[in-house]
């Protein structure tokens, strides 16, 4: 249809500005800070999950993923979807655990060692968690956990006397705890400067995942990973509650579906990978073995004292949680 008349055509280019505005405001379009390199698998899975949201809200809700700290680091996340400079964010959850003793539950060490026994443990803390995380303005959208947590070394480890006096990177303050009951210097890096604290001596040896080992080529500074299994530490992908609740309903059913789906699909994609992840340390040069009888005996120690500690910090609650996981068992 064509308007030749001139009030008629300024009548019609008011009408198409008005419906180019309302397009533009009907588009909503969130920021994502994530800690992980763009290849690692928790952050293509979040590359999946919104994919799957732009298309199934038809474009209304687009959210722009930034990942390896480029837009936040790991530590700044939670503080910038509570401020509302990002709107969705991911993080480990033991990384707030200076915060609250609770946070640090998935990383005390031989509680939980599988990808089964990891699934009981948050079933048995999720509600805790998501109560403390709704008190700061926070939603709790997915979770899905790393694979088993590891002991990378530049040198042989026969006990913890070889690790004695050792800088050892820490990611959380559970971590940094363990490696002081180890007898080494823990040393806070977060993942994204890891490649370059070993490059540069600031640490020589590290607890974490063939996942993150691969991530940082940790072949190119040390030797030994140690399959230790000491705990499955856990992600969250997290979103401000107010930028939730400013969503049209079917926009919030589109976002916890493609959550839903992403949880499922992490956790399958993380229990699979881990043995690729350990194939690829040991095609690159590394010694991969289990730990020495001698200092795997003493790390499970460190566990029940720290399993002991934590309970005794977190209280009722923390009791409760354990209680209720260990029927799960």
């Amino acid at each position: 249809m064509t308007f030749s008349h001139p009030v008629l055509k300024a009548i019609a280019g008011t009408l198409a500005g008005f419906g180019i505005a309302a397009a533009a405001h009907a588009q909503t379009t969130w920021d994502m800070p994530t800690p992980y390199p763009a290849s690692n698998f928790h952050t293509e899975n979040i590359q999946q999950f919104a994919k799957e949201v732009d298309e199934a809200t038809a474009g209304k809700l687009k959210i722009t993923v930034h990942p390896n700290g480029s837009l936040y680091k790991a530590n700044e996340i939670k503080r910038a979807v509570q401020g509302g400079q990002a709107q969705i964010g991911e993080l480990i959850i033991s990384g707030l655990a200076n915060e609250d003793v609770l946070y640090a539950l998935d990383t005390v060490p031989f509680l939980a060692t599988g990808y089964a026994d990891s699934k009981k443990l948050w079933q048995a803390s999720k509600e805790a968690v998501e109560a403390r995380l709704a008190k700061n303005g926070l939603k709790i959208l997915y979770s899905v956990a790393w694979p088993p947590q590891g002991l990378y070394s530049k040198t042989e480890l026969n006990t913890l006397g070889d690790l004695k006096g050792m800088k050892i990177r820490s990611y959380s303050p559970t971590v940094a705890r363990m490696i002081q009951l180890m007898g080494g210097q823990p040393v806070t890096v977060q993942a994204a400067d890891l490649t370059q604290a070993l490059s540069t001596g600031v640490v020589s040896a590290n607890l974490t995942s063939s996942a993150t080992g691969y991530d940082t080529k940790s072949w190119e500074q040390l030797k030994y990973y140690y399959d230790v299994q000491a705990w499955l530490p856990k992600n969250i992908v997290f979103v401000s509650q107010k930028a939730f609740d400013a969503l049209d309903e079917a926009s919030r059913d589109a976002l916890l579906k493609a959550a839903a789906a992403a949880e499922e699909r992490g956790w399958k994609i993380s229990a699979e990978k881990t043995a690729w992840y350990i194939d690829q340390l040991k095609a690159n040069g590394m010694t991969v073995q289990p730990a020495p009888e001698a200092l795997q005996a003493e790390l499970l120690k460190i566990g029940e004292r720290m399993t002991a500690e934590w309970a005794d910090k977190a209280g009722a609650d923390g009791q409760a949680i354990l209680d209720a996981y260990r029927k799960l068992k």
